[in-house]
């Protein structure tokens, strides 16, 4: 996941300064020389001169969440995710402008180009809920590659990347994004350690918690290779989201190779690390690493017989091409991510530190570990994950969708259901 570092302030008043004209950047004209918008929060401009004052409101919640007197200048407010505003504005004593904040037929931006690879398959469906519920014109923007793997899929949203010149005005903008140090809740609602990726787009968009299934184009109907196979992905962003257990993947992959499967690595990177410590592909695995179009990731992931990864953006891939996923994670609970039958966590270790309020995520430390770090428990939560563990998983799997084997007869698939 990739993070904004924020401290959260209250609400700004800014004075007309000389050489800035606030009074043309808003996008939106009142009456008496008033502009407005609701980027980042509700923005009020008032011209210089005779006394102004401002009332911004939350219409769902009948709250005053700020009023203010001035002799102009722009009023943001502090909350920047979804509120329904009501503003009002009085000069001298007289209320001369008032307007409630509706979306529908408005042009609607959402910035969430912060994120990786699994929080835009997190939040796309959610920004497409957002759309959706409030009748907008919705325009994304997205990381590059994730823009050109989803733009075909959503022809309703208009899907920018951040190298694109985008000339529109928007009525409203927003930020979808995991925040850190956001004590009062301003960017995002909920902490995104409670939420789970999916859920933190929801909050922030005002939005009731519920997983959506990213959509994605559809790939070509002729299998990669005609032998049956299974995907696996083993790098992350950091240490403490690796399989830590030295001899797992070895260990898994020769199970499946026994069982008659290819075994295929799609991770961007075929070696990752830092300092001392560098993660390899493991022995016996495909190397189909690269960067490679993800569009070509999906490909292989739809015609795969289930998928192993991590707590990571190639799960969330496989998740959203409708693959089984077998996810190996002691680095976050549960609910972070997608639900999955076939999630291997060992509860007697530490574990779930990243959705641990008590612990912030510092993402410039590659080996965080903030519970046991230079201590012989440092990521106990995979090392204690067994490759028994992860077989046993992998069987239950076979077992329960019908997977046939195509080498070497394991008993114990065929003995599950007794």
């Amino acid at each position: 996941m990739t993070h904004d570092t924020l401290t959260s302030t209250d609400q700004t008043v800014l004075p007309n300064v000389s050489g800035v004209s606030l009074d043309t950047f808003l996008s939106q004209e009142g009456t008496e020389g008033i502009r407005f918008d609701f980027t980042d929060g509700c923005r009020v401009f008032c011209p210089p001169g005779p006394q102004w004052r401002v009332c911004l409101r939350d219409i769902e919640t009948e709250t005053i969440l700020f009023e203010h007197h001035f002799t102009g200048g722009l009023v943001q407010s502090s909350r920047r995710s979804w509120v329904r505003f009501g503003l009002d504005v009085w000069r001298d004593d007289h209320l001369v402008f008032t307007h409630v904040c509706d979306l529908r037929g408005q042009e609607v931006f959402i910035d969430m180009s912060l994120g990786a690879l699994g929080d835009h398959l997190a939040w796309i469906g959610q920004a497409d809920r957002f759309r959706r519920q409030h009748g907008c014109l919705l325009t994304c923007r997205l990381k590059t590659p994730l823009a050109e793997l989803l733009r075909d899929a959503y022809p309703d949203i208009r899907i920018y990347t951040p190298g694109d010149i985008d000339e529109r005005s928007y009525y409203a903008a927003y930020k979808v994004c995991v925040f850190y140090n956001d004590d009062q809740g301003l960017f995002q609602p909920v902490d995104y350690r409670l939420a789970g990726l999916s859920s933190t787009a929801a909050y922030i968009l005002g939005l009731e918690p519920d997983a959506v299934r990213p959509r994605l184009p559809p790939s070509k109907i002729e299998r990669p290779i005609a032998d049956p196979y299974v995907c696996i992905a083993t790098q992350a962003s950091g240490q403490s989201k690796y399989w830590n257990n030295p001899e797992g993947w070895r260990t898994v992959v020769s199970f499946l190779r026994g069982l008659g499967f290819r075994v295929i690595c799609i991770d961007q990177k075929s070696l990752h690390g830092q300092g001392l410590v560098w993660n390899h592909i493991p022995y016996g695995a495909e190397d189909q690493t690269g960067d490679r179009p993800l569009a070509e990731r999906v490909w292989w992931l739809r015609h795969s017989a289930f998928f192993i990864g991590l707590s990571s953006g190639l799960s969330w891939l496989a998740w959203a091409a409708e693959c089984q996923v077998v996810m190996i994670s002691g680095f976050t609970q549960p609910f972070n991510e997608f639900y999955t039958p076939w999630r291997v966590i060992n509860r007697n270790v530490c574990n779930g530190c990243s959705n641990d309020v008590r612990h912030q995520f510092d993402p410039s430390d590659y080996f965080w570990c903030p519970r046991h770090k230079d201590t012989p428990r440092q990521f106990e939560c995979t090392k204690a994950i067994t490759s028994s563990l992860v077989i046993s998983t992998i069987r239950r799997l076979m077992y329960e969708k019908d997977i046939p084997t195509r080498g070497i007869e394991d008993p114990l698939i065929n003995t599950l259901g007794q």
